[in-house]
């Protein structure tokens, strides 16, 4: 979360160290070192500021003030801190790698690096230094400083966090058991491996080894969180806010660590409230604003929003890869751009065809999207169908799996799984429409695909819809609606092939009616319908029809 910062909190332009303090170096006050063993920082930064406030100020008591602001994660007054006391005349050595590290917390990498140059070298300079190749996606020194890594735990510690970041879970996981298995007393451990669990989407686990953590600490910050991202997955966005209720009744003037998680978070768990306040500040301070804004728009079918913001992501995780794929899926989509379709299509296929995501859910939907856009129908079902176990009652999934399966011709299963879907907004679309329009014809039921044209109102989507119930109707045999959306088509548009497939269509009606597969009741329509078109052929057809229902005794 932390090492994952990519924006300075602060730029370098504007970053101002404060006055020298003068005064010689100091024994360190008892008072503190009671407070520091404690890891009470807070009460510590008291006693260390009221030393400088009554004259009893100097250069240990500032490396003291900036120590216990990095421990209570405010790293911009430790940051001044310790600029301040560079200043100085003989500024410690150490003040130049604490420095560094302040740097680095704050996402401004390019100076962290400069004043590491000045440090001695140490084992902590090695880490910070590792740390910050990655940072550079520089792999060469990468593995430099990868090697000159100890088999100490500080050491294995910073590498566990490397593999996190690279999205090496288990390899991470590893290390942090095996660091367990000789020191049990390690307790905050166990909150690194339950995070790289929720990674690895084993929830469940998480929580588990989660509880470990929080029956010793119950108020800590980044537990919670984490225990409310997994109630966020395995339950609800109510579930997941209710966790976080503690948290928000801790947070204080004085104690805001983690604050600009926890507004993140509750706008994913109500759904993107607040998403326009909330996140655009965000972005590059916490990884996921960047994604969970885009999903927003997506939303919110803003679409071009959501491109102009991911459009120069480079993806380095799946959840990127997948979110570009879908992005350009859906810019391809609205513009009909075979370009942005066919590089959605890549992304899908390099998640899905990976060793990593072949097996895992998110895997075999992107695979599903990867067949979809490339009209493989057989090939998404077989995809869709091993994890629809999962997606029951999801409408988006449902809505994918029933155009699969009315693509191949299941009409009968595709008819069932739109009729059980429930989100409005979907069943307003104009692709539910047409695939449901087509289930019923195809399920000789034209007469509920008529009524979906006739609950439409009148635009470019619903002169579409009754051309497919023409055609489709037509072509299966079931006239008297071909007839009557022919004949609205006619009106609508005076095209002569309209005419020709209403003519067509009232002689197949007659023809049923002869043979006793059509009510007779439906004569009097067909000569109506006929009669709504001024043509010579009219008449002529007209004149057969009412002989038969003569000799027939059907009323005209």
């Amino acid at each position: 979360m932390i090492l994952s910062r990519a924006k300075p909190a602060i730029s370098s332009d504007k970053q101002d160290g404060k006055d020298k303090t003068s005064g010689g170096s100091r024994k360190a006050v008892p008072k503190v070192e009671e407070f520091l063993e404690k890891r009470d920082y807070t009460g510590a930064m008291a006693v260390l500021e009221f030393n400088r406030q009554t004259g009893k100020g100097s250069e240990e008591v500032d490396m003291w003030l900036g120590y216990c602001a990095f421990h209570l994660g405010d790293y911009k007054r430790a940051m001044l801190e310790f600029e301040a006391v560079t200043h100085s005349k003989t500024p410690p050595s150490t003040v130049w790698i604490n420095l560094a590290c302040c740097y680095f917390y704050l996402g401004m990498y390019q100076e962290s690096e400069k004043t590491l140059e000045k440090a001695e070298k140490s084992r902590l300079k090695t880490r910070l230094s590792f740390h910050l190749a990655h940072k550079f996606g520089d792999e060469k020194r990468l593995m430099q400083y990868h090697q000159q890594l100890e088999d100490v735990i500080e050491d294995q510690l910073s590498l566990a966090s490397i593999h996190y970041l690279r999205s090496h879970y288990q390899e991470a996981i590893d290390i942090y058991k095996r660091i367990l298995l000789d020191n049990r007393e390690y307790l905050a451990l166990n909150v690194y491996v339950a995070l790289c669990y929720y990674k690895l989407d084993y929830y469940d686990v998480s929580q588990e080894v989660l509880a470990v953590y929080l029956q010793h600490h119950p108020d800590s910050a980044i537990a919670i969180n984490l225990k409310a991202c997994n109630h966020f997955r395995l339950y609800n966005g109510k579930a997941a806010e209710q966790e976080l209720k503690t948290l928000q009744d801790q947070a204080t003037s004085t104690f805001n660590f983690g604050q600009d998680l926890l507004k993140h978070n509750l706008v994913v768990f109500r759904g993107g409230e607040g998403a326009l306040q909330i996140l655009p500040p965000l972005v590059d301070v916490i990884p996921e604003a960047r994604l969970n804004l885009v999903i927003y728009y997506l939303k919110q079918d803003d679409v071009n929003e959501a491109y102009n913001l991911i459009k120069d992501l480079e993806p380095t995780v799946p959840q990127e890869y997948i979110l570009k794929g879908v992005v350009n899926a859906a810019v391809g989509q609205e513009n009909g751009s075979r370009e942005h379709l066919k590089i959605a299509q890549q992304y899908f296929q390099l998640v899905g065809g990976s060793a990593s995501e072949c097996d895992t859910i998110p895997g075999r939907q992107c695979m599903a999207a990867c067949f979809f856009l490339l009209k493989q129908f057989d090939d998404v079902l077989l995809y869709l169908n091993s994890i629809k176990s999962y997606y029951y009652n999801d409408d988006t999934f449902n809505f994918n799996y029933g155009q699969a399966k009315a693509a191949v011709g299941n009409f009968q299963e595709a008819e069932e799984i739109f009729l059980n879907m429930t989100n409005e907004k979907l069943k307003q679309d104009y692709a539910y429409l047409s695939w449901l329009a087509r289930s019923f014809i195809m399920n000789g039921k034209a007469r509920l695909a008529w009524e979906l044209y006739v609950k439409m109102e009148t635009s470019g989507e619903s002169f579409s819809l009754l051309q497919l119930i023409a055609n489709d109707c037509y072509k299966m045999g079931q006239f008297y609606y071909a007839a009557k959306a022919f004949d609205m088509l006619e009106r609508l548009d005076p095209n002569p092939e309209y005419w020709e497939g209403k003519r067509g269509a009232c002689v197949g009606v007659f023809q049923m009616i002869i043979a006793g597969r059509e009510d007779r009741q439906a004569l009097a329509d067909v000569v109506q319908i006929l009669r709504n078109t001024s043509n010579p052929q009219v008449e002529m057809i007209v004149k057969v029809m009412k002989k038969w229902a003569k000799e027939n005794r059907v009323p005209i």
